[in-house]
């Protein structure tokens, strides 16, 4: 058996985003995967999926919401992952499989999943404690054994997520004082490129499978050596990810933001989700308003403004989902800073234009947060 893509997390989130594309990918015929999915870090609740991977022939993938205006309903059964294994008992296994059969790499794991665990062992014969670490040491041993070109995708929501990753590594391997001949084959050999994804998988099946939304994007960033890996429709390549990632911060982020500041000035129910909020007419057209007078215009400052438009009516279609329960109390959490992130970081962006344009509604949220500074 061999695996072309080598998949570090297990979780829902890649279930529904890159195991399923390219399940859908090799239905329409296109050589690409099957997948090894690989769980990295000790213990917890994810060795019982790992299991699930194992025994089960596939796993479904239920898309629920409305899609170009119609609601739906639509369940896959994804067989894109062939094997999976838990990298901390099974690394002799996972260093042949990284070496002689993978030619994809892809990770998500977790906000924190880049930090390094202060005095892991860099030995190639057992598995290093963090990712980082544990990929150096596959790297390693993937260059002693032949030295071919890789292709990786991080898919963690960290901007620029790829030149991170690909300095990280660079910066141990010099600590270390690793060879230069490898540092050199790593720079010319191995592609990493930085990637935008965005869906919302809002609930793990049992043993195995998830539940998201029907929206959908991989925007990856075009790097020299890259071949694009698969063809997708909710794939994209380009030179620039910085549209998709104003689209995403901009007016779905900030729009929930918006909400969150609503929900707390006027002390709203509690458990209220996105869904119900925007089932008050007065802040669903509240809302409109800041995308037709604010939002929109600034992206049309930036020539983005037909992009705009229609990513507007997809968050809006997005945040009216009737079978996801996002709670605004949950996106409250750190709203200055997210406020900082999503607002003032927009209208600066717009400003840089040279742009007149007035902000009277978004000064006001800015001035909010101030006052609970305070």
């Amino acid at each position: 058996m061999s695996s072309r893509i080598l998949q570090f997390g297990t979780s829902r989130f890649l279930q529904a985003h890159a195991d399923l594309f390219v399940h859908e990918a090799r239905e329409a015929g296109q050589d690409v995967g099957p997948i090894t999915v690989v769980k990295t870090t000790l213990g917890g609740t994810r060795e019982g999926r790992i299991a699930a991977f194992i025994s089960a022939d596939g796993f479904p993938i239920r898309l629920r919401g409305y899609k170009a205006g119609q609601l739906v309903d639509d369940t896959t059964h994804v067989t894109s992952v062939c094997r999976a294994l838990d990298a901390n008992t099974e690394w002799k296994l996972l260093k042949a499989i990284f070496a002689n059969e993978t030619e994809i790499v892809i990770s998500n794991v977790g906000e924190t999943g880049y930090d390094l665990v202060a005095g892991e062992g860099t030995s190639t014969e057992i598995a290093p404690a963090s990712f980082p670490m544990k990929l150096l040491a596959l790297l390693v041993h993937r260059f002693e054994n032949g030295a071919m070109p890789l292709l990786i995708l991080p898919c963690e929501l960290v901007s620029e997520n790829g030149r991170i990753l690909r300095a990280l590594i660079l910066k141990i391997s010099q600590d270390l004082k690793q060879s230069e001949d490898f540092r050199n084959w790593l720079i010319r050999s191995v592609t990493f490129c930085d990637t935008l994804v965005d869906r919302i998988v809002s609930e793990a099946l049992d043993p195995i499978g998830a539940v998201g939304e029907p929206y959908g994007l991989w925007a990856i960033k075009r790097e020299p050596g890259l071949v694009e890996p698969l063809q997708h429709p909710c794939i994209v390549y380009t030179d620039d990810l910085e549209p998709y990632l104003r689209l995403k911060l901009h007016i779905l982020n900030l729009g929930h933001t918006f909400l969150a500041q609503i929900w707390k000035a006027e002390n709203r129910p509690s458990g209220e989700t996105v869904r119900e909020i925007l089932s008050d007419l007065n802040v669903k057209q509240r809302l409109s308003d800041l995308y037709r007078d604010e939002i929109i215009p600034g992206f049309k400052a930036r020539q983005l403004g037909p992009q705009a438009v229609d990513y507007v009516k997809t968050t809006i279609e997005r945040f009216e989902n009737p079978f996801l329960n996002h709670r605004l109390a949950d996106i409250a959490q750190n709203h200055n800073h997210k406020i900082e992130r999503r607002v003032v970081d927009f209208m600066k962006w717009v400003k840089g234009t040279n742009s007149t344009l007035s902000f009277r509604t978004l000064e006001a949220v800015v001035a909010a947060r101030c006052g609970d500074a305070q």
